[in-house]
């Protein structure tokens, strides 16, 4: 089987084609510090047979923080633990990368301190119930010297590579996106202007980490959203980022204020018409970039993940809810199990009523 055979991005080697999708745990502490439970939680993973594992988003600057307990990656004095994580990682023969975000307009002032979210522009956040303030000049600099100095520290901290979070309406999608960015100069105002941010991202994280160090991005495809970001737009950003010298894309799509069923997290898939919902899209990709595509989104089953490689619609198989329930689904699969145990009741992501991330029907089954 395809999904079985090894594949290559840059200077990683990936044993098979599964890749554990970034999934916010709630299992760093208060500060952000890598715990033991994270790190048990990627062991788990690796020794799963989790070809490549992608962590939780991780904060790139204070003013980005969008949940309670998410990693940070901030601050040098992050590196000692995130070296511990990588180096338990490894030695259970995984590999990994970290996904770098900021949180922009998706935030809560409950975790800022008390301060106002902060975004391209002025739009107000319905599920947040938030007016963000804009960003000035200086500050958009700041932040983009942040997701450098990041990468530094992931590379310095033993990381396979990083992935840039540029979906699900976090601040480098409000950017890219028309419905969120509404400004009108060097980071907005037509489709170019909208690219700035994420290509100055893009350059300053080269600046500390070179060439030969695998930078990825997930990227929406489309925002389902009146005004946002369509298939299109998407495609011509990709290309961009292709020609700039990006490792690989994950295709996925939707944002927080998304319909429920055009989210990036879409509930009750349970009939094959519902699942690989982002699939049209990946294919899209695929047709017109020359480099790795990683498909995400209600993925379900081995011989769904195989036909989406034999079709190279995709070239990796991303999973998020599945692992949270079957973490050693790569190897069920191996052994010849088909469909996943997850139903898609996203009981696992109504994290402000969990003490952690975790599949809440394993508990009833208790």
């Amino acid at each position: 089987m395809k999904l079985f055979t090894e594949f290559k991005i840059k200077s990683i080697t990936i044993k098979n084609r599964i890749v554990r999708s970034a999934t916010y745990e709630k299992m760093a502490d208060d500060d952000g510090f890598v715990t033991e439970k994270l790190i048990n939680l990627y062991v788990t993973l690796a020794r799963g047979s989790v070809g490549l594992i992608i962590t939780g988003n991780a904060l790139v600057h204070l003013s980005g923080r969008s949940a309670p307990k998410m990693l940070c990656i901030h601050n040098d004095f992050y590196v000692e633990g995130l070296s511990k994580l990588t180096k338990a990682v490894h030695e259970a023969e995984g590999k990994i990368v970290i996904q770098l975000n900021h949180g922009g307009r998706q935030c809560s002032s409950l975790f800022l301190h008390g301060s106002n979210p902060v975004a391209p522009s002025a739009v107000y956040e319905p599920t947040y119930k938030v007016m963000p303030r804009q960003l000035t000049n200086e500050e958009i600099w700041d932040i983009i010297d942040s997701f450098g100095k990041a990468a530094k520290r992931a590379k310095e901290a033993g990381f396979d590579g990083i992935q840039i979070h540029g979906a699900h309406g976090y601040l480098v999608n409000q950017f890219l996106s028309p419905y969120t960015n509404r400004r009108d100069d060097y980071w907005g105002g037509d489709e170019e202007r909208r690219f700035h941010f994420l290509e100055e991202v893009y350059n300053s994280i080269r600046d500390n980490v070179g060439y030969d160090y695998p930078v990825m991005i997930k990227l929406n495809a489309c925002d389902f959203i009146k005004g946002g970001l369509t298939l299109d737009e998407s495609l011509r950003i990709a290309k961009r980022l292709e020609n700039l010298g990006i490792d690989a894309i994950e295709v996925s799509g939707g944002i927080v204020e998304s319909k429920p069923e055009e989210r990036p997290v879409r509930p009750k898939i349970d009939s094959k018409d519902k699942e690989a919902y982002f699939r049209v899209f990946s294919k899209e990709f695929k047709k017109n970039l020359n480099i790795p595509i990683m498909l995400v989104g209600g993925i379900r089953s081995r011989t769904l993940a195989e036909d989406i490689l034999q079709k190279n619609d995709a070239d990796l198989i991303s999973l998020s809810r599945p692992l949270i329930r079957e973490p050693d689904l790569p190897k069920k699969w191996f052994k010849g199990k088909d469909l996943c145990d997850c139903i898609y009741c996203n009981g696992c992501m109504r994290f402000m009523k969990l003490d952690y991330v975790r599949c809440t029907q394993l508990e009833k089954k208790k």
